[in-house]
């Protein structure tokens, strides 16, 4: 076993890798640029050696940099997490000349499944169905339009070295294959170096299902189960969980069977991913193989108890695999959560900045549920414009799947995040949508349940009762304590009116609030009974955690002028508590209009200014691109909202700016 590994990553990847290798009892060798001088991989690790500048096509890209640190520290292997240099074959090529092992399959498999186009010509000849398409590179648009014609709409434009849903694009028009072609090679250059496209057909209404594999280099594969990974945006994965619950044992079977006679066919000898799109009927197709680890690797590992990691570094190191196919037991339901430094309320663009707050849930199993967050940041921390907005991947795991995302859901309560914005509203939505409940999924279910994006809405319902129950809550304990404030003058004791108005946004709901002991009673109007909350929160909290009715409820809390603003179960909302006499005279307070910002191209997140499409003069009709901002190696088309005249161009190319910077005006 080898004494010393080196991580080419960084991020939440690099610190998981780094866990297992400390309980193997492996020393580890972090690598870091120079915008990752103090992140938490390069804290948890024995050894670090920095490698450039905050770039990754000059420090996490650049192979010799990686060679020269395995030989600067005596590292025996490398082990590549995913993304950066994991499916370039060129890596473990350049490391095996040095005398390094590479934690991962051979060049010969990443050669033949690596790239996209190569591993469906190799799934053909294999004799496994693929997805319709033009599996040759693409030279131009024109190219890209007449063979998108000829397969059908819609079609997806694909970068053959992508990877995390950059470089791809899905078009429904001859237009819409022209700019998405230009999109996608200018994404995947920037992202992997490599701008090479292609095209296959759009699968309509379909779902994304993925096995796990494992194979040693003595010749032996299997399979883990699968993973339902349909629950994506812009083709990001955002929730996965294992199993799906749309395979049968026998689906499930097939797809195993076949992931492992494609892999055994090439040769691979490490954990990797043999992805299919599937249809509702159960059918599938081959659509690419992942020749690394997965980021979504936590659920197979809580469903079957093996550890990944552990797995790879033990094949790398010439041991045949200890597990039989029938060793394998699914035992349970795992869901994971992508938490993510992006804004929900603004299309989810990225948001950059500073932690100030980071309060993960409690990592616990008990009770037969498992909570794990697998995370590469920490409070004072910074997230980074230059590498993928991953916070944190949040993972629990119960006997069952609604156990599983009863659990995700009162984890997500829990996670406190200041300082960006992040999409916890979102995922705390989804876990409580019903189609999501249901394991009604698709890869479109985001796009049609969310059609014109995430917007907040005002509690309603259960959420409703529950919040502005923890609101007069707070606002009791709040009163309680003023009164304990010394040196005050003596008189008679104040004594607040137990009535209350709780403002939640623009909707009033009325109640009675007691104290009784420990206990709080609430009593909101047209309910026939009280409510009862205990909790020991106190002012400064930012997570209100207690029980109402005996069940168990986390209410994220952060003060506001007069209130508080409170998030629960997807719902972020201002609360402000009255007295029946307070809220009379707030009534009849004026409500400040939001100034007209129509006129205005605002940067919706902080990034690049790739180009301007406009000039100052120039006429605009509502829907055009007038610039594209590049933030986290995404690229954003901006378009104008009205017909208008461009009358001030406030930004040009190669311009950093914050969020909300005015990018151009109109007359």
């Amino acid at each position: 076993m080898f004494k010393r590994i080196l991580i080419a990553n960084r991020g939440e990847i690099a610190c998981r890798i780094i866990k297992t290798a400390r309980r193997m009892g492996i020393e580890t060798v972090a690598v870091y640029s120079d915008a990752d001088k103090d992140a938490l991989h390069v804290e948890m690790a024995d050894t670090a050696v920095p490698i450039g500048p905050p770039a990754a096509a000059e420090s996490y890209l650049v192979i010799d940099k990686i060679v020269a640190a395995c030989k600067a520290t005596g590292a025996e292997a490398v082990h590549p997490g995913y993304g950066f240099l994991s499916e370039r074959e060129a890596f473990p090529t350049a490391l095996a000349k040095a005398g390094i092992v590479f934690i991962g399959p051979n060049p010969r498999a990443i050669a033949a499944m690596g790239d996209k186009i190569e591993s469906k010509k190799a799934a053909a000849a294999a004799k496994v169905s693929t997805v319709p398409g033009h599996l040759g590179v693409i030279e131009d648009h024109d190219a890209a339009m007449r063979i998108a014609d000829e397969i059908g709409y819609p079609v997806m434009i694909k970068a053959s070295a992508g990877g995390g849903g950059k470089g791809m694009r899905v078009a429904h028009s001859r237009v819409e294959v022209a700019e998405g072609f230009a999109r996608a090679r200018s994404e995947a250059k920037s992202s992997f170096g490599d701008d090479r496209v292609f095209i296959e057909k759009f699968i309509v209404d379909p779902r994304h299902i993925e096995i796990q594999v494992l194979g040693d280099k003595h010749g032996n594969v299997i399979y883990l189960g699968e993973r339902e990974c349909s629950i994506q945006r812009r083709n990001q994965k955002v929730i996965e969980e294992a199993p799906s619950p749309l395979l049968d044992e026998a689906t499930r079977r097939k797809m195993g069977e076949q992931a492992v006679a494609l892999a055994k066919a090439v040769g691979y000898d490490s954990a990797g991913t043999v992805e299919f799109v599937a249809g509702q009927d159960k059918s599938f197709f081959f659509l690419e193989m992942n020749t690394r680890l997965q980021v979504e690797h936590p659920v197979t590992e809580l469903i079957t108890g093996i550890d990944l990691v552990e797995q790879m570094i033990r094949v790398a190191a010439g041991e045949k695999l200890s597990l039989k196919q029938g060793d394998v037991k699914l035992n349970g339901w795992a869901v994971e959560s992508r938490v993510y430094a992006e804004d929900p309320y603004r299309k989810f663009l990225p948001s950059t900045g500073r932690l100030t707050r980071y309060r993960p849930p409690e990592e616990t199993s008990a009770g037969g549920v498992t909570v794990r967050n697998d995370t590469g940041v920490y409070e004072g921390g910074e997230i980074s414009i230059y590498y993928d907005p991953m916070i944190a991947k949040l993972v629990t795991h119960a006997p069952t799947r609604k156990a599983a995302i009863d659990a995700q859901g009162e984890a997500l309560d829990a996670f406190v995040i200041d300082g960006i914005r992040h999409n916890i509203p979102f995922l705390s939505a989804l876990m409580a949508h019903p189609r999501w409940r249901a394991g009604k999924l698709s890869t479109g279910f985001i796009a049609e349940e969310f059609p014109q994006g995430f917007h907040a809405h005002a509690p309603e319902g259960e959420r409703a009762a529950v919040i502005a129950s923890v609101a007069a809550a707070i606002d009791l304990v709040l009163g309680e304590r003023k009164r304990q404030i010394s040196g005050q003058m003596n008189g008679h004791d104040v004594v607040r009116d137990s009535a209350r108005a709780v403002w939640l946004g623009s909707d009033e709901h009325r109640l009675v609030i007691k104290r009784d002991g420990e206990t709080i009673a609430v009593h909101l109007a047209g309910e026939k009974g009280a409510r009862l909350l205990s909790s020991d929160w106190k002012p400064g909290d930012p997570l209100w955690t207690g029980s109402i009715d005996g069940h168990d409820v986390a209410v994220q809390v952060r003060p506001l002028a007069n209130g508080f603003a409170l998030s629960f179960r997807g719902v972020e909302t201002k609360a402000y508590v009255y007295t029946e006499r307070e809220a009379a005279y707030a009534r009849l307070m004026p409500v400040k209009q939001a100034a007209d910002t129509g006129k205005h191209v605002l940067c919706p997140m902080p990034g690049l200014v790739v180009s301007i499409a406009v000039a100052e003069g120039q006429e605009v009709k509502a829907g055009e691109t007038v610039a594209v901002v590049e933030a986290m190696k995404m690229e954003n088309v901006l378009r104008a909202e009205i017909d208008g005249t461009v009358k001030k161009i406030n930004a040009k190319p190669g311009d950093s700016l914050a969020v909300d910077a005015v990018i151009l005006e109109f007359a």
